[in-house]
């Protein structure tokens, strides 16, 4: 689960992880009010940074207004036009494809002096099942790029399983951005105390980019992007909170209610199969068949009619599928049970007006493939059967030529 900055920085605060002041805002008086009482308490800079669920805002562009995801004011008019610039207006940036995020949300914050900027990420390494925290002293840049470009730039530290980061990691770490006297110490509690953060509120990545040192001395986060597990949040009442739907891709949202793993793609051809990695091999075939997957949709260990139906509907939401590939392999589930489980979706009066004039290969594989395939055949119905992966991919070449 996915939050915004301004709600990363409001975590932080509880863990004494140093953060610059701001106030997150929804319309352009209040920013301006906002902005007023912060050069009351003595600021004379301010950022507007738009908050929607994607990086790269600061090199993001609106759509309409053509203004910059994060914007520097000098001035109470300037914080105004800014956010009359970016509240309503589409931002897109490097990670939201062009169709770009509404944004809804701004945050002002203090503007504050830079003397460095850094990097320092947090993350699982699934390679070696370890936390690693990774820091760079090419702040403001993104990670891919250093990492492709100058890889030696990026120090890591690995923590045990079941033990805390350690104080001399956090010195090394700290050492390696090139940190000094009262600098270091505090950059040390900073790596610390984020890292408790990291572990006890469930997050999967902590990423701060950039973390900056200011003329003072200070360690400040200066952006932040977090995203939780979501697997664990069921002991995290207080994250769950923080969810926020209307970032969220409305048919990835529909289909999380009926516990069905959606992920929306750009390509023509729907997929509908019971395994992440099957999943994964059947959006390979998809792609060598010629075609490209319109998604990522998981339905589990089994395959019933409502599952089915339910993952009919989702799929057909998105108006590029030219066709359906179902990929189930029976284990757990008879393949025949699945056989007749699709027919019965199919024959349901809403998806079968959604589906009409839309190809459905299925390809049933393990236990009963062959009494499946049967049932499949004289079902009379716009399906076409295979029981060998090669055999799908073939009937896919075929519906997206037609």
């Amino acid at each position: 689960m996915k939050i915004h900055e301004y709600q990363a920085k409001e975590l932080f605060k509880e863990y004494r992880i140093a953060v610059p002041g701001g106030v997150a805002t929804k319309s352009v008086e209040e920013a301006v009010q906002a902005a007023e009482e912060m050069k009351a308490n003595g600021s004379d800079l301010f950022v507007v940074k738009a908050q929607i669920h994607a990086g790269g805002r600061g090199k993001g562009r609106t759509k309409k207004n053509n203004a910059k995801g994060v914007i520097l004011c000098k001035t109470i008019e300037e914080v105004r036009s800014a956010a009359e610039s970016l509240l309503g207006d589409t931002l897109v940036t490097i990670q939201t494809g062009d169709e770009g995020q509404e944004v809804k949300t701004i945050y002002v914050t203090d503007g504050v002096g830079i003397e460095k900027e850094f990097y320092l990420g947090i993350l699982l390494d699934r390679a070696v099942s370890k936390n690693v925290i990774m820091v760079s002293t090419e702040g403001g840049v993104e990670i891919e790029k250093v990492a492709e470009e100058t890889p030696e730039k990026i120090v890591k530290e690995w923590v045990e399983p079941g033990m805390d980061l350690q104080p001399n990691q956090a010195r090394r770490l700290a050492f390696a951005l090139g940190f000094e006297g009262d600098a270091f110490k505090k950059a040390v509690k900073f790596i610390i105390s984020l890292y408790k953060f990291y572990v006890e509120k469930d997050a999967d990545m902590v990423e701060i980019n950039p973390l900056v040192l200011t003329p003072e001395g200070d360690v400040l986060a200066l952006d932040a992007k977090v995203t939780f597990d979501g697997n664990a949040l069921y002991r995290q009442k207080d994250i769950q909170e923080l969810r926020d739907t209307s970032e969220e891709n409305p048919m990835e949202l529909e289909a999380s209610k009926y516990d069905l793993n959606y992920i929306k793609l750009d390509g023509n051809v729907g997929c509908m199969v019971n395994g992440a990695g099957l999943a994964m091999a059947t959006m390979d075939i998809i792609k060598l068949s010629g075609g490209e997957p319109a998604n990522f949709l998981d339905v589990g260990g089994g395959a019933n009619v409502d599952t089915v139906k339910n993952g009919f509907r989702i799929i057909l939401e998105d108006p590029n599928v030219k066709a359906i590939l179902i990929n189930i392999f029976g284990g757990i589930v008879r393949c025949d049970r699945v056989a007749n489980g699709v027919i019965e979706a199919i024959k349901d009066p809403e998806i079968a007006k959604k589906v009409e004039g839309v190809p459905i290969i299925v390809r049933l594989q393990g236990t009963n493939a062959e009494e499946a395939k049967v049932i499949i055949d004289n079902s009379d119905l716009n399906v076409i059967s295979a029981v060998l992966l090669k055999e799908a991919a073939e009937e896919v070449s075929k519906v997206l030529a037609a």
